[in-house]
């Protein structure tokens, strides 16, 4: 085992909260929020194995469990995060909002008979309802997101008085009200249908996986692949944060776990603090894009677009091995530049003895990938995922104490026999496979740490879930508002006479509005709230269906790299103690591809494996797009095998451009530049040797 793989970092811990600033709870307030976590996921795991509910009823509980622990955890104001009790108000909020979701459970049929009809008391709990979502999105995700809701919601209320291209005709506060929080239209939406079914399990299948010792297998992985090569640490960060993008979908979260081991081992063989943040962030960014999980936004996006989860996912694995090649290529070149050298063979772990150690934790993993791909819901599969992991980790801790193999091999077939018994029977067996394991591990020498280890899961599963899951909620005001006036076509019918004349001009503005919405806002209800606006333009210019909608998505993802409000960067720069704002620009450097991507797609819908392209269009692309990255890390970097002069970096970002317009005689032009560049290089190094 690598010393490096267990050594403790010993830099000062982060302090970046990327939702909001928690309280640091302390006795009986800490347990009331644990135990409430622990309802949450129980709640959320009985809907994912029994569907005790109907749909609208799932969907208002799982809010009102998201506000239960928002005001537990999260204080109104910034000072109160050193608070390590709950104040009588935010336990009465709390209590309130918890409360809410039940009107729907109670008064379900009694809603749907007078829909359109609200009585009083239906408008006092939706404003209720709608006042407690906004607070609780304020103290999670800041300012931002509630003030872009806030101004959609007065367009409702008053757009009747606004000029006449943009005005509607008007509706009352019942209509609106209800609108928001009584029907499936607002708060309660698709976002929020996700969030309670596919996003929660998949999260928790993530801390499961992590508590597992995931992370320190993906970081023991990249180190024994690449820590000797050249440049080797950051090459480690590349690889080990796409590992985690494909449990975790949350970028930030992969800064603030990965980074804490890779940004120290970059500054230590080498690297500038900036770019070590940058590559860090870059990486981590990634993960919203790196399937299975892509940030949870491919799972809204199916729902949205009725299509089988496994084609986004198809239409996400090119360019999401594009976007990693870009990051791997900019180190390397990097590290060439500055003659930095990679770790040394002795500090590095042996790649097959790690899993050989560690293998079973890929299995949910790939079980889950090849549910996906087979036809299954990524709810089933999600559900599946997590029991197989659940599984694994208890029965890992019983099989540790067994002494002999051949007994060790027994047990672990009698545990898979058991387990796959749901092929009969469903998820009932699988559970009580479960219920077995942990009563066994109750009773035997350090079974108890296991135990902990997943309750803590549980707990930390449900906290990460409070963030996307308020942000879907109140999103859904935005979508309310759109589907009640039908403002959605305004800005739509703009970008579609913008493309009339340039399709490229109507994709930038899309991208700067992406971005710009980015910087306050996180990526889901980014990606809603373009996707609802500006993905139906471009595909009335012919832009294919997924394609626009991974246009918008990826841009939204960009802006957590892109200054001025760069998350990422910023949760980068308080772990590498250096300016964020330097590491958000070099980081925009170093992901150019995810800039440049979404504009090849749309030119050559076979980047996405759309359209029914053959393998030579498919082939062709990628050749193109490859050749496009490494002209521009040439560019960027300054660096091939030798030095680049300013003329040489000019001459490589321009012909990097030509391979990306796609205009008539630019492919061929670009591709044989290209070719010169390469070769007039090599020559220089020959001659340099």
């Amino acid at each position: 085992m690598s010393a490096l793989v267990n050594e403790e970092v010993h830099e000062e811990a982060s302090d970046f909260e990327e939702h909001g600033h928690q309280r640091q709870l302390i006795g009986w307030a800490s347990r009331l929020v644990v135990f409430g976590a622990l309802c949450f996921s129980a709640y959320q795991i009985s809907v994912a194995a029994f569907h005790p509910f109907s749909s609208l009823i799932i969907r208002a509980l799982h809010v009102s469990f998201l506000m239960l622990l928002i005001f537990m955890l999260y204080p109104a104001r910034k000072k109160g995060r050193k608070e390590q009790s709950i104040p009588w108000y935010d336990i009465l909020l709390s209590l309130l909002g918890f409360s809410v979701g039940f009107y729907h459970l109670f008064f379900e049929a009694d809603l749907i008979e007078r829909s359109g009809d609200p009585t009083t008391a239906d408008l006092v709990v939706a404003t209720l309802a709608s006042v407690l979502i906004f607070e609780a999105a304020r103290r999670v995700v800041g300012w931002a997101l509630p003030i872009v809701c806030s101004l959609f919601l007065a367009y409702g209320f008053f757009g009747q008085y606004l000029p006449l291209s943009i005005a509607h005709r008007g509706f009352g506060f019942d209509q609106i009200v209800g609108q928001l929080y009584l029907g499936s239209d607002g708060v309660l939406g698709i976002p929020t249908l996700v969030s309670a079914t596919y996003i929660f399990l998949f999260i928790l299948f993530g801390t499961f996986l992590e508590h597992a010792g995931m992370i320190r297998l993906f970081n023991a992985l990249a180190l024994g692949l690449v820590g000797r090569a050249q440049g080797g640490p950051a090459k480690v960060a590349v690889i080990s944060s796409g590992l985690m993008g494909t449990i975790s979908g949350s970028g930030v979260a992969n800064v603030l776990t990965v980074g804490q081991f890779t940004i120290p081992l970059m500054k230590r063989f080498g690297y500038t603090p900036v770019f070590a943040g940058a590559v860090e962030a870059t990486s981590s960014m990634g993960g919203q894009i790196m399937p299975p999980v892509m940030g949870a936004v491919a799972f809204i996006m199916a729902e949205t677009l009725n299509v089988a989860y496994s084609d986004i996912v198809k239409a996400a694995i090119i360019p999401a091995t594009l976007y990693y090649a870009t990051a791997f290529w900019m180190v390397h070149l990097e590290a060439g530049r500055l003659k930095l050298l990679g770790i040394p063979a002795d500090q590095c772990p042996n790649v097959w003895n790690e899993l050989k150690m560690s293998w079973y934790l890929a299995l949910p993993l790939v079980a889950l990938v090849y549910m996906l791909f087979h036809g299954f819901t990524p709810m089933f599969a999600g559900m599946m995922g997590l029991t197989l992991t659940s599984v694994l980790i208890l029965g890992a801790a019983l099989a540790a104490r067994i002494s002999h193999t051949a007994v060790r091999y027994v047990f672990w077939f009698a545990i898979a026999l058991s387990a796959s018994s749901f092929l009969e029977w469903g998820i009932v067996p699988v559970l009580g496979v479960i219920v077995l394991l942990v009563a066994l591990n109750f009773m035997v020498q350090g079974g108890r740490d296991t135990l902990r280890t997943m309750k803590t899961a549980l707990v930390d599963g449900a906290k990460q879930a409070l963030g996307v899951g308020i942000a879907c909620a109140i999103v859904g005001v935005i979508i309310g508002v759109l589907t009640l006036t039908g403002a959605a076509s305004n800005f739509a019918g703009f970008i579609l006479e913008v493309g009339e004349t340039s399709l490229f001009l109507s994709l930038f503005l899309t991208m700067i509005v992406c971005i710009i919405l980015g910087m306050g806002i996180p990526t889901i209800p980014n990606y809603i709230i373009t996707s609802s606006i500006a993905a139906p333009a471009l595909l009335k210019l012919g832009v294919p269906l997924i394609v626009s909608h991974m246009f918008v998505f990826y841009f939204g993802i960009m802006a957590d790299l892109t200054p001025p409000v760069a998350l990422a960067a910023f949760a980068a720069a308080s772990i590498a103690k250096a300016s964020a704002m330097k590491i958000g620009f070099k980081a925009t450097q170093i992901a150019i591809a995810g800039f440049v991507v979404p504009y090849m797609a749309v030119y050559d819908p076979a980047l996405m494996l759309q359209g029914d392209p053959t393998w030579t269009a498919v082939v062709y692309i990628v050749f193109k797009a490859l050749l496009a990255i490494f002209l521009w890390g040439c560019s960027a970097i300054g660096y091939l095998w030798t030095p680049l002069q300013m003329i040489e970096r000019i001459i490589a970002a321009c012909v990097a451009a030509l391979l990306v317009v796609a205009l008539p005689i630019t492919d061929e032009i670009g591709l044989s530049l290209g070719m010169l560049f390469i070769a007039w290089n090599g020559w220089k190094r020959y001659k340099s040797k």
